[in-house]
């Protein structure tokens, strides 16, 4: 399958330049912090209370692309007053989700833009994975997993899913790291518009969708992204950060190859996933986690408490990001895993 066409970035706008947004909310950029397939990244500022009184501001040519999902979802899910009382009616002191401050179109030097204001974040949880070898301790994988489930559940009864969830996609809080963020949601899918599920229907045209190492073996098959495809690719997450690879990190250039692997671990369940434990680190958690998403329907709602349950483990009360101890005699040598394939769109 063809690479998704990389789009050009658009030109800077400059910094003090003042956007207005749909709400007439005024947004003053900073500086640009970050650029790439989403458009570019500024600081911003804003007349409102706001935390830090600093967010992003996330823009692109006026078209239909990655940030036109994004705005879609961020629009229907992620506004801070929905994000507080779903914590309240939950009882969560935190939830994992960047807030949507604001978004419009922007015009300047006759070009125009679609922007969009959100929550700064910090570094990736995948530059964490790398200074760690490619692994996590298993309290904090444990720990993430729950987090993460947390984060999935909300935006499920919000009628999405994310559909590329990956330690790249994971965002440290700016300040606080012990805060993770599930952002990039470019992929996200309205899989329940007005409440009605997508049917099941396999499409081999859109086969493969999403980022190769994780992504569900439902999307190998072309389905639509529903909420088990979320918890595998979840549960294929989690495997990885535990043990440092997959078994088909090898295969990745063949994605027939990479569903074939991961069909042979979900028929082989629970034994497929324990025998893939490293350094002490059992993976039972993570075998029942994936045992229980292989029992779930198409349509049907997860028990997402259940699934926390399963990952109670050893969990802590804090994320500890530290390398994991390595077995007697191991080399201390980092863990090269083979280069993640960009994430395919169809």
């Amino acid at each position: 399958m063809a690479p998704p066409r990389k789009r050009a970035l658009p030109k800077p706008l400059p910094e003090h330049f003042v956007l207005t947004d749909a709400e007439k909310k005024e947004w003053r950029l900073g500086k640009m912090i970050a650029q790439g397939g989403f458009g570019l990244i500024y600081l911003a500022s804003g007349n409102q209370e706001i935390v830090n009184n600093v967010c992003l501001c996330a823009q692109e040519y006026q078209e239909n692309g990655p940030l036109f999902s994004e705005l879609k979802f961020y629009q229907r899910a992620a506004k801070p007053e929905s994000m507080q009382k779903w914590k309240r009616s939950r009882k969560l002191d935190f939830l994992g989700i960047p807030a949507y401050w604001g978004s419009g179109l922007a015009e300047y030097n006759d070009l125009r833009y679609r922007f969009m204001v959100m929550d700064r974040l910090g570094s990736d949880l995948q530059k964490v994975c790398d200074d760690n070898g490619g692994r996590l301790k298993k309290a904090t994988v444990l720990q993430l997993g729950q987090r993460m489930v947390d984060v999935l559940e909300y935006i499920h009864e919000n009628e999405y899913v994310h559909a590329d969830i990956k330690a790249a996609n994971l965002m440290l809080g700016h300040r606080d790291h012990q805060q993770v963020y599930l952002a990039d949601y470019g992929l996200s899918y309205r899989y329940c518009p007005d409440g009605v599920h997508k049917e099941y229907k396999e499409n081999p045209k859109k086969g493969h969708n999403g980022t190769i190492e994780y992504t569900s073996l439902d999307a190998h098959k072309g389905l639509a992204p529903s909420r088990r495809g979320d918890l595998q690719i979840l549960g294929f997450c989690l495997l990885h950060w535990l043990c440092g690879s997959l078994p088909w990190n090898k295969v990745l250039k063949n994605p027939t190859q990479v569903q074939e692997a991961k069909a042979r671990l979900m028929d082989n369940l629970p034994d497929s996933v324990q025998r893939l434990s490293v350094s002490g680190a059992s993976t039972d958690e993570v075998a029942a986690f994936l045992l229980y998403v292989k029992t779930l329907g198409y349509q049907e709602k997860p028990d997402y408490q259940r699934l926390k349950a399963l990952l109670t483990g050893v969990v802590t009360g804090t994320l500890d990001f530290s390398v994991p101890q390595r077995p007697a005699g191991a080399s201390t040598a980092k863990v090269q895993d083979p280069p993640t394939r960009e994430k395919v769109r169809t």
